[in-house]
């Protein structure tokens, strides 16, 4: 496309990469009320989002994209809260929790999954719809259709108990101080 730094990536088949396997625990049940901690990475961790400035982060354009997109979430999903949150210059930390409100008749079969296997109301559906929204206002303002934004997937840890609530909280806000040392940090 003439104009555009937007470009198609031809990657040959690798079968670690191509192959992958979930990441998430095959017994638990994302929708199910609880606390996540999770991590949302840039596509090739590129620093896209902002920059650190001393120990705190500072935004750019995308970046405020992809913070008011993170609070929309919980405005348009009533199950969702979020709690600590941080933005990075090539990924993001926070703390979602799933509260599911018991409206209806309980112990009935649960809604089936979409066709990409998401269920609604679960941690990966608000992933996805976040990443999503922020990547088309991304790429709206930059004028770059359908480029990527984000890492495929995401991270996430089921959060166990108060305490590892705490240093999960504590990593979050802490994580603008540790970027000097971050192994992703492009100047490093």
């Amino acid at each position: 496309m003439a104009g555009s730094c937007y470009s198609i990536r031809s990657v040959k088949y690798n079968p670690n990469l191509h192959h992958r396997r979930s990441i998430r625990l095959p017994a638990h049940d994302y929708r199910s009320t609880g606390a996540y901690f999770v991590t949302i990475c840039t596509d090739e961790r590129l620093p896209l989002l902002g920059r650190i400035v001393g120990t705190d982060f500072a935004a750019n354009k995308y970046g405020s994209i992809v913070q008011r997109q993170w609070l929309r979430s919980a405005e348009m999903r009533s199950e969702i809260q979020l709690d600590a949150f941080i933005m990075m210059p090539n990924h993001v930390h926070g703390i979602v929790w799933i509260a599911k409100a018991t409206i209806g008749a309980q112990g009935l079969a649960p809604l089936p999954a979409s066709r990409s296997g998401v269920l609604p109301g679960s941690l990966a559906s608000m992933i996805r719809g976040f990443k999503s929204a922020a990547k088309i206002e991304i790429n709206e303002f930059r004028r770059t259709p359908r480029a990527p934004v984000w890492q495929r997937d995401y991270y996430e840890r089921v959060i166990r108990n108060d305490h590892e609530l705490e240093r999960a909280r504590e990593y979050i806000l802490d994580n603008p101080r540790r970027w000097a040392e971050d192994k992703h940090n492009p100047s490093n």
